[in-house]
């Protein structure tokens, strides 16, 4: 096993780490409990469960799931865009045709970036920073590279698609078995070695010995079971945590066939990070994070990167939350990688934007950033918004050339500042409603305001009109 620490990929390095585990390495368990902060995720500690704005009920026509396939999946996946792409009907014909010209135009210079022997990782960021075009697999490729899993020269990407996904798939193998297959691997049932020359094997069973760290009942911290029941209690917090993602959308939830395939992948996915991370483990949030991953990738139309998608998703999931693995250390709550710090740099950045805004959260209504900014942050947004909202967010997140996480402050701020007028109007508790249950927005016009903002706070002020 190798040992050191793994640091988040720069756009131009292209490294798939043999053991994803030294991500945190150096860091001791985390102790079980919480030491009663409300700032703190232990392993598959719960958190309020708030729906994404948007949904709402029967909205789906009634499929039978007891006979489910491939066409059924793909029924489901395009009614679950639909419903979510709710088009503004208040607009002119006009615009709506200019829409269309502009959406049109945006695909076809995407389409070209893509099809260049060379990508231009700086055309893709702009590109991909005013939205990228939901269908044909463009979004699952952009953000393949953006995360860095894909090389920016085409001829290396089959090359390093086959290296990684062998990588994963052996991980998988070495790190997901059960202890009685781990056993039978280190014993084997009847060896060559052991076996008669004239291959008879009449007569009393040899004994096979096992050792103490290899026995169920072993009480031993590097007891393949032992690790085995704690990581039991993991797969079950996952199991719970998986039947709740997304519950409106028929491509995660229900008992059809392919939803039931989904979450199999998504859980061998967590799993492995929890292996691989004891400091970290699983938090429950991580399966939001993943599933907006898991999702471009596997509904991409080539069929040879569908098929891979649980591989590319555990390694772009890797990637995406090396950006921000401190703020699930509790260690590193207080530190300067910490998200404390974290939290802190969002108050600055309101301060910096609007004084009179920060004064009131902070002073008069003492709505605290940790309130609601912890939940904003840790899970990248996804249970903010909608499903399609989020993807269209994450766009702009994954091609900010300062990196995610001063993107991702910046959308936060933003948040507050849209809201600016119904804040400054509410106490404690209506503000803190507020912010835990955001309100529907024009995602456009909150994204080009975030934008607007500058990474060092002390050096621009936004004024909104009110």
């Amino acid at each position: 096993m190798l040992k050191g620490k793994l640091k988040l990929p720069e756009k131009t390095k292209r490294v798939f780490p043999d053991r994803l585990g030294s991500l945190v390495a150096g860091f001791e368990n985390k102790a079980e409990e919480n030491g009663g902060s409300d700032l703190v995720f232990d392993s598959g500690e719960e958190l309020e469960m708030i729906l994404p704005n948007g949904y709402g009920s029967g909205r789906e026509s009634q499929i039978d799931e007891e006979d489910e396939d491939f066409d059924d999946e793909k029924l489901n996946r395009e009614s679950d865009l639909r419903v979510q792409q709710r088009p503004d009907r208040e607009g002119s014909g006009s615009l709506s045709v200019l829409a269309a010209i502009a959406a049109d135009d945006k695909r076809s210079d995407l389409e070209y970036e893509l099809s260049q022997p060379e990508i231009n990782l700086e055309k893709l960021q702009r590109i991909a920073s005013s939205g990228l075009p939901d269908g044909g697999g463009l979004r699952a490729t952009a953000w393949k590279l953006l995360l860095g899993y894909l090389p920016p020269s085409r001829d290396l990407w089959e090359k390093e698609l086959i290296e990684n996904r062998q990588k994963y798939a052996k991980l998988k193998e070495e790190l997901l078995l059960s202890p009685s297959q781990i056993t039978k691997r280190k014993i084997g049932d009847l060896s060559y070695c052991d076996q008669p020359a004239d291959g008879n094997v009449d007569g009393p069973l040899k004994r096979s010995e096992i050792s103490e760290e290899d026995h169920p009942l072993s009480l031993g911290k590097a007891s393949v079971w032992h690790q085995y029941f704690q990581h039991t209690e993991i797969a079950e917090q996952i199991d719970r945590d998986l039947q709740r993602t997304h519950p409106d959308l028929k491509f995660f939830s229900g008992e059809s066939s392919f939803s039931r395939k989904h979450r199999e992948s998504m859980r061998s996915i967590l799993l492995l990070f929890a292996k691989l991370n004891p400091a970290i483990r699983y938090v429950q949030g991580m399966n939001e994070v993943l599933a907006p991953i898991y999702y471009v990738f596997s509904t991409d139309p080539n069929e040879q990167n569908a098929v891979n998608a649980e591989a590319d998703s555990f390694s772009c999931f890797v990637r995406l939350l090396s950006d921000s693995v401190d703020h699930f250390c509790e260690q590193l709550d207080n530190s300067a990688v910490g998200i404390l710090s974290t939290l802190s740099r969002l108050s600055e950045l309101l301060k910096a934007n609007d004084e009179e805004l920060w004064r009131h959260l902070e002073f008069s209504t003492k709505v605290k950033p940790q309130y609601y900014g912890f939940r904003w942050i840790t899970l990248l947004l996804t249970q903010e918004f909608n499903f399609q909202t989020i993807l269209r967010i994450w766009d702009s997140l994954l091609s900010s050339p300062f990196g995610v996480q001063d993107m991702l402050l910046k959308v936060c701020c933003a948040m507050l500042l849209c809201v600016k007028s119904r804040l400054l109007s509410g106490d404690f508790v209506a503000n803190l409603k507020l912010l835990q249950r955001y309100p529907d927005i024009n995602i456009e016009h909150l994204l080009q305001v975030a934008r607007d903002l500058s990474s060092d706070p002390s050096s621009y002020r936004l004024s909104l009109p009110l």
